[in-house]
């Protein structure tokens, strides 16, 4: 079968969240299928580490954009109904080459991850679709209107309504809809649009974030995640703020490691404060991982499935979420990771952890079982497998519906 995949990030090298999972999916579809990859670059080194997918797939096309014309394609949908994300993943150059492959060849499926690059093929018709929104983002955008300060909460605002406006139109244009989590996929299909629907997880690799078999040190506790972004941003700021004290005045020998790339000014000056460090961009943060007691994720914010938690409890890390982080995760609180909300429950959870080894070691294997069972990508794969099955006999089905309707 060939297969057209477009995605809105690059999906190589697979080393952060947007382009893991669809790696992960051109990887295993390559395995039965040809598969064509889609997508754009912003900076020519960016474009260069791409080739790196050539042995993961048939052939691949890149679009290349430069983040200053990509604002200023952002800010000409401000007066319009489209959102500004639309503009933000819209290349041209990218726009030609798919029309090109659709124009000269025969796609049995075309599959597209997230919901910003879906205006690539919404105008292709008599293929079978794929909409794979990942995280429904429109519901991202709304969140931030709850911590953003006026007037940018109304651009959140305006930008989230938008999305979610435009994700219930982009929806009914494909034959089959899918989302990263049970939560995400409850999003969509409140939407109520009547298309197909479903979802499936994301994955880890559990051989290469396993356990190391070394120590580790039982009063530091990481944080990794890129410092860029803004809920870990945001998280980082009101964990220091409330519970580290509350930390450091039970155990004041403790350490807190905050790991990710391209920290701004505010959250290097986190490194002030009594017991953190903010390391910046790391060329692995396996280490930094292992050798903590625990992995902090207090996310106020998140939507879909957080890697980094999957990524620690495969290397026999204790985790520490916040709920709302916590629903991405196919484990159980209490029995898998510890789960809080509060200042003092965070607290309390990874002192539980840190002055307690066995209890430390309880949560370190059942954590990594959980993700060998439930997270394995192979796992994960086998549902996609089912479901683009189940988009091309829908395909058939709607196709034969509408034959027999054309001869009546």
């Amino acid at each position: 079968m060939k297969i057209l995949y477009v995605c809105h990030r690059f999906p190589f090298p697979p080393k952060r969240g947007g382009k893991i999972r669809p790696f992960n999916m051109i990887r295993h579809l390559s395995q039965k299928h040809q598969v064509t990859v889609c997508s754009i670059a912003r900076s020519h080194a960016e474009a260069e580490e791409g080739a790196g997918i050539a042995p993961h797939c048939e052939r691949f096309e890149i679009g290349k954009v430069s983040n200053p014309v990509q604002v200023l394609r952002m800010v000409a949908r401000l007066p319009t109904t489209v959102p500004s994300s639309m503009g933000f993943f819209w290349s041209p150059e990218l726009a030609d080459k798919v029309n090109a492959l659709l124009a000269a060849e025969r796609f049995d499926l075309i599959f597209v991850h997230c919901s910003s690059v879906a205006q690539y093929v919404t105008h292709m018709h008599g293929i079978p679709k794929i909409l794979d929104f990942g995280d429904m983002d429109s519901q991202k955008w709304l969140e931030y209107v709850r911590y953003k300060p006026f007037p940018l909460k109304l651009g959140y605002w305006l930008e989230g309504s938008k999305m979610e406006r435009e994700e219930r139109r982009l929806a009914p244009l494909f034959d089959l809809c899918t989302a990263t989590t049970r939560a995400e996929w409850e999003t969509l299909e409140s939407y109520g649009t009547g298309v197909a629907t479903d979802w499936f997880p994301n994955g880890v690799d559990a051989e290469f974030f396993k356990p190391d078999g070394d120590g580790y040190d039982a009063d530091t506790i990481s944080f990794i995640g890129r410092m860029d972004y803004y809920p870990n941003q945001e998280c980082m700021f009101d964990f220091c703020e409330r519970t580290w004290p509350l930390l450091l005045t039970r155990r004041p020998v403790m350490k807190l490691l905050i790991v990710g790339a391209d920290p701004s000014p505010a959250v290097q000056k986190l490194g002030e404060l009594p017991g953190v460090t903010v390391t910046g961009s790391v060329a692995d943060v396996r280490p930094y991982i292992l050798r903590s007691a625990a992995m902090v994720a207090p996310l106020n914010i998140a939507r879909g499935t957080q890697n980094k938690i999957l990524e620690a409890m495969a290397m026999g890390v204790p985790v520490v979420s916040s709920g709302v982080a916590a629903g991405g995760v196919d484990a159980l609180a209490e029995e898998h990771f510890l789960v809080a909300n509060e200042p003092a429950e965070y607290a309390d959870a990874i002192l539980r952890v840190v002055e307690n080894p066995a209890e430390r070691e309880r949560l370190a294997q059942a954590g990594r079982q959980r993700m060998l069972s439930h997270h394995a990508w192979s796992r994960s794969m086998e549902r996609l497998d089912v479901i683009v099955e189940r988009c091309l006999a829908r395909h058939r089905a709607n196709r034969i519906h509408a034959n027999r309707e054309v001869i009546q």
